[in-house]
């Protein structure tokens, strides 16, 4: 064998190493773009889904307030838990949710007092003041509902958050269904609905992964 020959020999076989590099990459990423549209396309047909069967409690997950006002994105989620209250849904409602350093109210204190000026009864609400993302609402719920025996929960949120939050709830051992809102500032525009899909993909998407992420997705709640 001569030199050209083991030259030939060589460049061959670095090429072939190239091209198997560039199939992986391209495999990697074809992978990765089917999983994320995937996801992305969950995410927006179960934001769809409105489970209305009965429920041992309406867990509405807390978003911003204001001295003890509910921005609009949390006042829709508490109208939309009403409404579901009224309908015979669930006879009681859990507010959840903490508060920010210098803040007055909880999240779940400013829901209940909301809650009870639409008139639902102070009977008919639990307030859980823990929580400041959806990861650490879902912890601090789970052993509420177990001192409380409740075992199936209706998780009220924004449409596209709705599967995130109810994996997360679900994955504390809770049997957790949606019924995600109909109105207010989360649905007020397709540009909005789109961005928080796309929050929402990668957010469950590192959630999945980690199994103790997916950062919340911050939106102007004013």
């Amino acid at each position: 064998m001569n030199g050209r020959t083991i030259g030939s020999t060589a460049g061959r076989t670095v090429g072939a190493g190239i091209r198997g590099l560039i199939y992986m990459i391209i495999g990697t990423v074809v992978i990765g773009l089917v999983i994320t549209l995937a996801t992305a396309a969950h995410v927006w047909a179960y934001a769809r889904q409105d489970d209305r069967a009965g429920a041992d409690t309406i867990l509405v997950l807390g978003a911003a307030q204001y001295n003890g006002t509910p921005s609009q994105w949390f006042a829709a989620r508490l109208d939309h838990a009403v409404e579901l209250y009224e309908e015979g849904v669930s006879s009681h409602i859990t507010t959840i949710g903490g508060k920010l350093e210098g803040d007055a109210y909880t999240e779940a204190e400013a829901g209940a007092i909301y809650l009870r000026d639409k008139g639902v009864p102070d009977e008919a609400i639990t307030e859980v003041n823990e929580g400041m993302d959806t990861l650490g609402s879902a912890e601090a719920f789970a052993p509420v509902a177990e001192d409380n025996g409740w075992e199936r929960v209706l998780v009220v949120t924004d449409p596209n958050h709705s599967l995130r939050a109810t994996n997360m709830v679900g994955d504390q051992g809770v049997d957790a269904h949606a019924s995600p809102t109909r109105q207010g500032p989360a649905v007020s525009s397709r540009k909005e609905q789109l961005d928080a899909i796309i929050h929402e993909t990668g957010g469950l998407l590192y959630y999945r992964a980690t199994e103790e992420g997916g950062g919340d997705y911050t939106v102007d709640e004013s």
